[in-house]
């Protein structure tokens, strides 16, 4: 942190010798091999591109995830948004932070070690600035931004894009955020040791699920101490839980959303869980960074009806069917078959069957959860049937089967974790066979 940025009374204040305190024995950390390997990696296809430098531009777009590139390159993942310039010679800088979060220094300085130097934020000026003062003001210019198979447009602030442009009219620019998550679709073990960590806490979430849905209890509180058993355990505090809640049995009138949760405000509600009812929901547990996808379902009740236990034992051989079908080698279409095909022996309806990428962000490249021709082209594998999956790409089950023969809108969620393996996938989560019948 430049001490430039401060006021000249406090600058003057703070010893020569005065650092940030080092906590990062107390928040996970990617080792600076890890850091190196990527830097590297970057630079040559920066090199094959013809790119001098990188700039990031950074926001919480998508339950934050618009900083996931910077996240993976840089180690910064602020929810305030961030810029950086990542030349093909030099060091990077990040600009993060507005000036009063910055006294009297970066708290990045305490829990990374990747990188050095951090910056209050100044909008573009500053990063045309430093392009300029690097010799850079004529360069050959990779803007990095956000996209995913949901997220498809890529986050530049348009504006921003066009200050840039006026502030170094001789400067080449183009979009470079492909070269970033084309990087992240295979992921290294330092990696997949972080969605092991994000796993770990996972499985805890799944056991407060079960032990907090009890009658009379709120949806809220339910919801709440799934996030605080994240956070309690080491977790960011990373805020997404697709959740439902309400009545397998209910007049045939009344249309329930018991087939996959709602996001966030949506839920949760004040609504005091009843005998009967059925949760279902999706989260994210972040570590690291790294967001490790889950999906499950409770009963409140101890005797659950019959069709219902029918679409869990399904559910499960499904998921089952993942772990043989998530091997390197395989292609796509062969194991979207697989994994659909003991629902389509069943003959259950779902809402999505498949599996989506997974790391810094969600859902990254390659997902399949809807049928071919169905929903958009980046859901439904379209034109990538063919592709072959890789040994360390890590990807969420997408289990949410029902019975539209016997209700339109109750289905079950499930789902664990995966690491694509020569022989079966490996799963992260590691959760429970039986169907939760609580209260």
């Amino acid at each position: 942190m430049n001490q430039r940025d401060f006021p000249s009374t406090l600058s003057a204040s703070i010893s020569e010798e005065a650092r940030a305190v080092d906590l990062t024995a107390f928040v996970p950390q990617l080792s600076l091999e890890e850091r190196d390997r990527r830097w590297d990696r970057a630079r040559k296809k920066m090199l094959m591109a013809g790119l001098d430098a990188l700039v990031f531009l950074g926001n919480d777009i998508y339950w934050g995830m618009g900083m996931a590139n910077m996240r993976y390159m840089l180690q910064v993942d602020s929810q305030i948004g961030a810029d950086a310039l990542f030349p093909l010679v030099g060091d990077p800088v990040v600009w993060n932070a507005v000036a009063h979060m910055n006294r009297p220094t970066n708290m990045y300085l305490s829990v990374q070690k990747w990188i050095r130097d951090f910056r209050t934020r100044g909008g573009m000026t500053v990063v045309a600035d430093e392009l300029r003062q690097r010799g850079l003001g004529g360069a050959r210019i990779g803007l990095v931004g956000f996209s995913s198979t949901i997220q498809t447009t890529p986050t530049l602030l348009h504006e921003d894009v066009l200050a840039l442009k006026r502030l170094l009219p001789n400067a080449e620019f183009q979009d470079a955020s492909a070269l970033l998550q084309e990087m992240r679709m295979v992921k290294s073990e330092e990696e997949i040791d972080m969605l092991r960590g994000a796993g770990r806490i996972a499985r805890k979430v799944i056991d407060a699920m079960v032990e907090t849905a009890r009658p009379g209890v709120p949806d809220a509180a339910v919801y709440a101490e799934m996030i605080r058993t994240q956070i309690a355990n080491g977790g960011e505090p990373n805020i997404f839980n697709l959740f439902a809640a309400g009545p397998v049995d209910h007049p045939t009138d009344e249309l329930w959303h018991l087939l996959h949760g709602c996001e966030q405000p949506l839920t949760p509600t004040m609504r005091p869980l009843q005998y009967g009812d059925i949760i279902v929901t999706e989260w994210h547990t972040k570590y690291g960074g790294y967001r490790c996808h889950t999906e499950f379902s409770v009963y409140i009740g101890k005797k659950a009806p019959r069709e219902l236990l029918n679409i869990w034992a399904v559910s499960h051989e499904c998921l089952e069917a993942s772990k043989e079908a998530l091997v390197a080698g395989r292609t796509i279409g062969e194991a979207i078959q697989m994994i659909r095909k003991p629902a389509q022996d069943a003959k259950l309806d779902w809402v999505e069957l498949g599996f989506h990428a997974m790391g810094t962000a969600s859902p990254e490249f390659p997902t399949v959860i809807y049928q071919d021709g169905y929903g958009s082209n980046t859901l439904n594998g379209n034109r990538i049937a063919d592709m072959v999956l890789e040994e360390g790409m890590t990807f969420g089950n997408n289990i949410d089967l029902h019975n539209s023969a016997w209700k339109p809108d109750v289905g079950c969620m499930l789902s664990d974790f995966m690491v694509v393996r020569p022989k079966q996938a490996e799963c992260l989560i590691g959760v429970p066979k039986e169907l939760p019948q609580v209260g």
